[in-house]
């Protein structure tokens, strides 16, 4: 099942998508999808009133795809998750899970303009897979029971202002938590229908040139370790989004090749889950 939120900033509408490509109103069945929808078995509600045909249809002429997951609690990074990423940048491949917070209010749509900081000049991109908590974990027991607690998976593009990110600070936040630095969706894909997380290409590229073209089996700590993992220190509540790392072909690895200005466009995409297309403005 494809869940996402469509309208204005602020006053989005549930929706899910059917395998024909057509829009239904789940107005009826949640008031938004986040945490609360989750937490109180609205995957199920949706289930069953997809199944029983009783949800109206919505025209997609001209209607904005929002964020599929309204005010998450918390956006949890992995960084240095790929080894062709860790080896570009020139670190090390990490003992265990590179672990940093980044600001939920940097979540937008996927098709909404992303905006470049003031006094930026290392404006970077980054293609992730994202997991979305469906139920509240703490203290997992191990990998097999990450599975339980994950709702779904979607595109999330990890904006990241390198010089404020490694030169400004000892701790990432600066770099990654800018305003619109983390456009999410378009669909909230739940697991049954995603299939295996470890099974999914990632693409990524700038005004028409490809530059990232990676996979999740090479991630160096599978969602499910992550997932455990990350329950061991700290709460996952439903409506959390974990973002699992990027591949290589970061403009941070790539010699001479530019950082992001004010015009350009970036387009990303993971297999099965959707794309994602932003135009990039001046803060």
């Amino acid at each position: 099942m494809k869940l996402l939120r469509v309208g204005a900033p602020g006053e989005e509408r549930p929706a899910v998508r059917t395998e024909d490509g057509r829009l239904l109103d789940l107005s009826s069945v949640a008031s938004d999808i986040d945490g609360a929808f989750l937490a109180s078995g609205g995957l199920d509600r949706a289930r069953t009133a997809l199944a029983e045909g009783s949800l109206p249809e919505l025209d997609p002429e001209g209607l904005r795809v929002g964020a599929p997951v309204a005010r998450p609690g918390k956006v949890v990074c992995i960084g240095l998750n790929y080894r062709d990423h860790a080896a570009e940048t020139g670190a090390p491949i990490p003992a265990r899970p590179v672990v940093f917070m980044k600001d939920p209010g940097t979540v937008v749509g996927p098709y909404d303009e992303v905006l470049i900081p003031r006094r930026s000049v290392k404006t970077d991109w980054e293609v992730e897979l994202a997991v979305v908590i469906g139920r509240r974990a703490r203290y997992l027991d191990g990998p097999a029971a990450a599975r339980a607690v994950i709702a779904g998976y979607a595109v999330s593009h990890d904006v990241s202002e390198r010089e404020f990110q490694l030169e400004h600070s000892p701790q990432w936040d600066l770099g990654k938590s800018c305003e619109t630095f983390n456009p999410l969706g378009p669909w909230l894909v739940t697991a049954d229908e995603a299939g295996d997380p470890q099974n999914l290409g990632l693409h990524l590229s700038v005004n028409g040139v490809k530059r990232q073209h990676g996979h999740t089996r090479d991630m160096i700590f599978p969602v499910d370790h992550i997932v455990s993992y990350l329950s061991q220190y700290m709460v996952l509540e439903p409506g959390d989004v974990i973002n699992t790392g990027t591949p290589a072909g970061v403009a941070l690895g790539l010699p001479d090749t530019p950082f992001l200005t004010p015009g350009d466009t970036v387009e990303l995409s993971v297999d099965g889950l959707g794309s994602q297309r932003q135009t990039f403005g001046q803060a």
